[in-house]
């Protein structure tokens, strides 16, 4: 596999993810599931941030942050609160609580989608390939992205 077939199978991979998100009651939204999921990855790894530090990192303009986290809100997904330093921002954490929604959201199968986008509903081929989707979350979690920052020399020796 070379860079561009790893670009085209990540691609295709958030194609299905995104279909395979329930939208029932959802209602029509300026954001993309992308956009909101970008942004709630985002906040869970640096809670309490305001929106435009969540801009800057994600590289969204922030009127894209802030209907994010305003769609977010109203999923019960996050919590914001005044910045005490400046009362003029606003800090975004994860909700202490998960909502409704949000479990739901997690809670929501991939197997329809992912037989429509095989164009299988073999159970066979989709636990196989379930299976390889499971190893690839296992070793390439949201703190990969960071860590392709680092040059190749400065990673670990393999054990």
């Amino acid at each position: 596999m070379n860079g561009i077939e790893l670009f085209l199978l990540g691609r295709t991979l958030m194609k299905i993810g995104e279909e395979a998100i329930p939208t029932d009651g959802v209602g029509q939204y300026s954001t993309s599931h992308r956009s909101v999921l970008i942004v709630a990855s985002d906040i869970r790894a640096h809670p309490d941030s305001a929106v435009g530090e969540i801009a800057e990192r994600t590289g969204f303009p922030q009127s894209k942050v802030s209907a994010c986290v305003a769609r977010l809100r109203e999923a019960g997904a996050v919590d914001t609160s005044t910045d005490p330093q400046d009362r003029r921002r606003l800090l975004v954490r994860p909700a202490s609580q998960v909502s409704e929604r949000v479990a739901q959201v997690r809670a929501a199968p991939i197997d329809s989608a992912l037989g429509a986008a095989l164009g299988s509903r073999d159970p066979q081929v989709l636990t196989e390939v379930r299976a390889a989707l499971d190893a690839l979350a296992r070793h390439l979690t949201p703190q990969a992205i960071a860590r392709l920052r680092t040059a190749p020399g400065d990673l670990p020796a393999a054990d």
